[in-house]
């Protein structure tokens, strides 16, 4: 079969490349750097990416991970229309398209920057009926935007109405803050949160139930995946696809995620990367708590949390974060470290304190919406 690329910043255009390669006979579609080339027959698509750790990888996807993903989500929340609100190069926009897809429905789309009022019109235009009963809408959210509709809602109403539409909004993509998820059920949105990954066809997990088909285990305190919509591996990188894939004596593929849980046979509880650990002063930190600890308090729900080295102590974290940040809290910078080190040391004890606040007026993010840790380490001289 032949992959061939499309322009990912024309929506419509990846849609209809999706829709040859999913429902049709091809080409495989490349998203996000994947050369023309010749790739094994049921590939649909390739998604290239270099993730937050800057090591680019290309994930390939056939048609039967892709629409086994999105019948497994029909059958959890149900078939209707979707909006695609995230960049469709991103595997969480990939599969906002094939449930469309899937469903026989043409997805409502956003185009450009990601701007409330925008989605709060694209919300009212997919209002529709269909024997007399409303058709169910969803939509797919990184936590980023989640919080900039809500932020502009108490504002304008129509933004809230609009995430209130939705019969459920997905958000994945990264860890989704208490204080957040506490806004948007205030706000009357229908939040479910997703877990997965673009080796998984997208999130496989939701609100910590694997969706039907999907297994779950820990091993050596590591998630690991397995199911019909397990990635076939890295395009041209069979070592790195040995190592992230694994098969049991039995024939089960499992996907080694790389991230720390506990699964008590129903619900999965993800506590963060199992790499994401410093030692500071030989004492072991994991920077996922301490992320977890400062996304809670007010205003700090996007902050991130990086390493850096310290000449006393080897290694120690800076917290990087909003200016406004500083506002919420009625603070400068050296009264808000002042809180998130008494918070972190309440939680966590005084060793994983952080070091330093960084504030910046614009946080970066990669194109999927996750923040640029790569780029923030680089900010806060780590």
């Amino acid at each position: 079969m032949r992959l061939e690329p499309v322009d990912t910043a024309d929506a419509r255009a990846v849609l209809r490349a999706l829709r040859g390669a999913v429902l049709g006979a091809g080409p495989a579609v490349a998203l996000g750097g994947a050369v023309p080339r010749e790739v094994p027959a049921g590939t649909a698509v390739v998604v290239t990416t270099s993730g937050s750790t800057g090591y680019p990888k290309s994930v390939v996807l056939s048609r039967s991970a892709l629409t086994s993903g999105a019948l497994a989500t029909a059958d959890r929340l149900g078939s209707g229309s979707w909006l695609l609100a995230l960049p469709p190069s991103y595997v969480a926009g990939v599969q906002v398209l094939v449930r469309a897809l899937i469903a026989g429905r043409e997805p409502a789309m956003l185009t450009g920057s990601f701007q409330p009022e925008a989605f709060a019109a694209a919300a009212a235009g997919m209002a529709s009926s269909e024997h007399g009963h409303r058709v169910p809408t969803y939509t797919s959210l990184v936590p980023a935007q989640l919080q900039t509709l809500l932020d502009a809602g108490a504002a304008d109403p129509r933004v809230t109405a609009a995430l209130a539409s939705f019969e459920a909004i997905l958000v994945g993509g990264q860890a989704l803050p208490a204080v957040l998820a506490e806004r948007a059920a205030a706000a009357g949105a229908r939040v479910v949160r997703t877990y997965g990954s673009s080796e998984t066809s997208g999130g496989c997990v939701y609100d910590g139930v694997p969706l039907d088909g999907v297994g779950v285990r820990v091993v050596d305190g590591e998630v690991q995946l397995s199911g019909p919509t397990l990635a076939d591996g890295y395009l041209d990188d069979p070592e790195r696809t040995a190592t992230a894939f694994l098969r049991d004596a039995d024939g089960t593929r499992w996907y080694r995620t790389g991230d720390a849980g506990t699964f008590d046979g129903r619900v999965l509880q993800v506590t963060g990367r199992i790499d994401n650990v410093i030692v500071s002063g030989g004492i072991n930190v994991s920077l996922d708590r301490v992320e977890r600890v400062v996304r809670g308090i007010a205003g700090m729900a996007s902050a991130v949390v990086v390493p850096v080295a310290d000449e006393r102590w080897g290694q120690a974290s800076v917290v990087v974060a909003p200016r406004s940040a500083g506002a919420v809290v009625e603070a400068d910078t050296e009264e808000l470290l002042a809180i998130v080190r008494a918070a972190v040391a309440e939680e966590l004890g005084a060793p994983a304190r952080p070091r330093a606040v960084l504030l910046v007026d614009d946080m970066p993010h990669l194109a999927s919406g996750k923040p640029d840790r790569a780029a923030l380490r680089a900010l806060a001289g780590g």
